[in-house]
């Protein structure tokens, strides 16, 4: 089983220089293979393979010999990254592989062989001496790689992959008394079938004054002390919002052998609610601009993030994440008698069933569905069997047939 964990290294002033030369020459490589890929797909119609410009890398070398400098597997590794986002692309996973900027927020290399823990430093090629180490837990199982990033506040970390040699545990059974449904909101940031509520801390809107003042500062002097203040709020919010995910998902993961979860188009939501620009510098009307807020407060819930977390704390642990349909009617059906309020509008918090006349909370009623559903998706016979469970020959020939032919 692979596992990550990351640490906060320390380098000195001539590691930062050769940090950053690194994290240069891999985005130099990726976006010239990919501008070089682009047109020889236009002018001849050949996919060239990562490994065909991988042998072009000597020779461009004597064109850049400050690529000598660089560590020659983070430039083999670029060129597997952009393989990797081809083929994402190709399988419908993401979109077409764009190029990368030098003033975006994630600037990281990769270091795939020859990575090693010596005496609280990081022993990676290039890096003479090492690099120090915060090591805040032990790393369990053999070392395969590290990801070098830079945080726009100029904070560095270093995510280590490691084998640890065990395989991963086996799944629990699901059962009714061990699962749970759980409906992912804005108002409250996830409702449990059991009752449990997670309020949503929006951390985003509580940092928003003080990043629009930053914002306005920088917008006037657009100097490095300004653009570091802006950066370093932004990163608050991301480390206060991935805290509380963790936490979350943990808590959820350690009390439950399973999670029944929605599948949520979170893209398409957000897409959906953004203003439309009426070409003279605002936006149209008719609620455009609280759309926008939505959408904001959608990004700032992460709840792509925490599905993410979910899953491979799941598969760690030997837990289930179950996944109901997109279109399930989960909030429209009554977890009581099964009547659908086809009319449910997103307006309506609370609703009473024309059926039974049960009185029900949208939220609480849509995480009790889900856990309803995905039970009755698995139960139907969604899982597959393995070879072992398979009928047999032997085992579905009857008595009758046991019996020798008759003679003539």
């Amino acid at each position: 089983m692979l596992k990550a964990h990351k640490y906060r290294i320390y380098p000195s002033r001539e590691q930062e220089t050769l940090i950053t030369k690194h994290i240069g020459s891999a985005r130099f490589i990726y976006n010239l293979a990919l501008e070089t890929k682009q047109m020889a797909y236009s002018g001849a119609k050949v996919n060239l393979s990562r490994y065909e410009l991988s042998a072009q890398i000597p020779e461009l070398k004597k064109e850049c010999p400050w690529l000598k400098e660089i560590n020659s597997q983070s430039l083999q590794k670029a060129l597997i990254n952009l393989d990797n986002a081809f083929g994402a692309f190709f399988k419908g996973r993401a979109s077409f592989p764009n190029f990368k900027s030098k003033g975006s927020a994630r600037q990281s290399f990769c270091v795939p062989q020859s990575v090693s823990l010596e005496d609280d430093r990081l022993c990676i090629p290039k890096f003479k001496g090492g690099i120090d180490i915060r090591l805040h837990r032990p790393i369990k199982g053999e070392i395969r790689q590290a990801t070098i990033s830079r945080t726009p506040t100029g904070k560095y970390f270093a995510s280590i992959l490691a084998e640890t040699g065990a395989s991963a545990p086996e799944k629990k059974p699901v059962k009714e008394a061990t699962i749970i449904g759980i409906d992912l909101g804005l108002k409250s940031f996830l409702v449990a079938s059991d009752g449990t509520t997670f309020d949503n801390p929006r951390h985003l809107k509580k940092a928003m004054e003080r990043l629009k003042y930053a914002q306005s500062q920088f917008s006037r002097h657009k100097g490095k002390a300004t653009k570091k203040k802006l950066s370093r709020l932004h990163e608050e919010v991301a480390n206060k919002r991935r805290d509380f995910l963790h936490k979350t998902s943990s808590q959820l993961v350690k009390n439950h052998d399973s999670i029944a979860i929605e599948d949520l188009d979170i893209k398409g939501m957000m897409k959906r609610m953004e203003p439309i620009p009426d070409g003279k510098g605002g936006y149209l009307p008719n609620g455009q601009t609280e759309k926008s807020k939505k959408s904001q407060a959608i990004g700032d819930a992460g709840w792509g993030m925490f599905v993410e977390m979910l899953r491979y704390k799941a598969e760690w642990s030997g837990k289930n994440v179950l996944q109901i349909g997109r279109f399930d009617p989960s909030s429209k059906t009554c977890s009581s008698c099964g009547w659908i309020y086809r009319e449910l509008s997103l307006e309506e918090r609370e609703w009473c069933c024309r059926s039974c006349g049960t009185e029900h909370d949208r939220d609480a009623n849509a995480a009790l569905n889900i856990k309803a559903f995905a039970l009755q998706k698995h139960v139907c016979g969604t899982q597959t069997k393995t070879r072992k469970e398979l009928p047999s020959l032997v085992g579905v020939l009857t008595s009758e047939a046991r019996l020798p032919l008759a003679k003539g």
